[in-house]
């Protein structure tokens, strides 16, 4: 392929439009796609793929072309130091090649949110009366745990000291543990759907702490340059949505459980920017759902398994070998799988995200590390349980030691040696779901959009075949033991290594 030839192809791939994972950013993202393919443009919806410093990221490295997001949250995590109104942020984000819309049309911000029969009893109207109620349970996100804008802000600016130290877990589940008591307060979006749901109190931020969260969308500057079209998105989103129509639309993606490109196309024929709206916006049953998500899923997820699989198997058997011919060299190769092996998945993931951008690539990595162990730890074992007796025979036949591994230690470990590449693999397949979080896509698109909702059908949707998929592996894998191991070592266990 010439230069040119590469450089046609680039200019003509689809506009990615990103999102963050939760609904409001699913439902506006999907507006653009939209507007995007009735004006003519091919474009997809990279769907849900974690929290701002990995779409912002992803938008940098141009693994996508925009994403919807918010003034303050750019000021205060991605142009430090940038005030949170249009003209700052766009002359900080201008050297680094971004731009940004005029506003969607509502401020989406921040906001502790406490039970209403809590916010009666105890007099609760805004922040600071938090200060005085120490006893009071909180749960926040991971997002605003960690943020300059949210918590440790927060406390310090309110003087707030919870006898509890406050929980972080997912938002939608921080709703489910405050609609069933265990936490009197969460923090919120301002246009959440569950807080009039379950008759949350909203707190008032009396001593302004929070800046401006005008909702916008970022993209980078070559978008309109390469899509002059794409100019006309974001002119029709312009003021297309004020704060009540997206409390309604996040209700009904979120409560209704109406799919997000559907809450998106009623809306915009509503507007008249597309055409008349559906007259169903039911969702799919539960397997006709797991069908649709096998077909534009299980590709993917199949072919991050496979490529990792392989690469695994292709270092981790050699690494085995060597583990058990120099035990020194083995000792610290078994051990350095073995540390590998107890990073939590989605950090290991996230890890190459600043080497090698989001998608398939950082996935395929991640995948490939935690593949080493089974395969390396089983090679080892396998070598290692063949008796004394046969390699002294071997020896006395006259077999060189390349000869001795390939006839004799090679197949007499392959039961071994199979059932670690086996392990490794029903570990890829659970651990690929992760691979959605930083958009790699598979079956845990599905999962993550599920989380993002509390909606457990929607993550059956993924779980369902991804479980499905780890019992088609260890059947494969029956297969190629009765092929590939001799038949007198099919009967014999084992070793513990595997």
């Amino acid at each position: 392929m010439t230069f040119t030839t590469w450089t046609r192809a680039a200019e003509t791939r689809p506009v990615k439009i990103g999102s963050k994972r939760f609904v409001e950013s699913y439902v506006l993202a999907e507006m653009a796609v939209q507007i995007a393919r009735a004006e003519g443009i091919e474009t997809t919806h990279e769907l849900g793929l974690g929290g701002t410093a990995v779409v912002f990221r992803a938008l940098e490295d141009g693994a996508i072309d925009a994403y919807p997001e918010y003034t303050g949250t750019l000021a205060e995590t991605v142009a430090k130091g940038s005030r949170a109104d249009l003209g700052s942020l766009r002359a900080a984000l201008a050297p680094r090649g971004l731009l940004l819309s005029d506003p969607i049309g509502f401020e989406d911000k921040y906001a502790i949110a406490v039970r209403g029969e809590v916010a009666k009893k105890l007099g609760l109207t805004k922040l600071s009366d938090l200060a005085a109620h120490p006893e009071l349970k909180i749960a926040l996100s991971h997002e605003f745990a960690g943020r300059s804008d949210g918590w440790p802000g927060l406390e310090a600016r309110y003087g707030l000291r919870p006898a509890t130290p406050a929980s972080v877990m997912d938002h939608a589940l921080a709703y489910e543990a405050i609609a069933r008591g265990n936490v009197d307060a969460v923090d919120v979006y301002t246009t959440d759907a569950k807080i009039v749901r379950y008759g949350l109190v909203v707190l008032d931020d009396d001593r302004h702490f929070f800046p401006p969260y005008d909702a916008v969308f970022v993209y980078r500057a070559d978008l309109i340059k390469r899509e002059p079209k794409f100019a006309a998105v974001f002119e029709r989103m312009h003021g297309a949505v004020d704060v009540s129509t997206m409390q309604r639309l996040n209700a009904r993606a979120d409560l209704d459980g109406v799919p997000f490109a559907r809450v998106a196309a009623d809306e915009l024929a509503k507007l008249g920017i597309l055409g008349t709206p559906s007259s169903s916006s039911s969702r799919p049953s539960l397997w006709r759902g797991t069908y649709e998500v096998i077909l534009r899923h299980g590709p993917r997820h199949l072919t991050l398994v496979a490529i990792s699989l392989f690469f695994s198997t292709l270092i981790g058997v050699p690494l085995g070998i060597l583990a058990f011919a120099k035990p020194r060299a083995g000792a610290a190769v078994l051990g350095i799988t073995g540390i590998v092996q107890t990073i939590p998945s989605l950090a290991l993931f996230c890890f190459f995200i600043p080497l090698v951008g989001i998608g398939e690539t950082p996935a395929l990595l991640a995948l490939f590390l935690y593949g080493l162990l089974p395969i390396v730890r089983n090679t080892h074992a396998g070598l290692e349980s063949i008796p004394d007796e046969l390699r002294e025979a071997a020896v006395a036949l006259g077999l060189s030691p390349l000869e001795r591994l390939r006839h004799v230690e090679l197949p007499l470990a392959s039961r071994t040696i199979v059932a670690g590449i086996k392990t490794s693999a029903v570990v890829a397949v659970g651990s690929a779901t992760i691979a959605a979080f930083i958009g790699a896509g598979g079956f845990g698109e599905p999962i993550s959009t599920g989380l993002s909702l509390n909606d457990i059908p929607t993550i059956l949707e993924g779980a369902i075949p991804a479980a499905g998929l780890a019992l088609v592996v260890q059947g494969v894998f029956a297969l190629v033991e009765h092929v590939t191991v001799p038949r007198g070592l099919r009967e014999t266990r084992v070793p513990s290594g595997s």
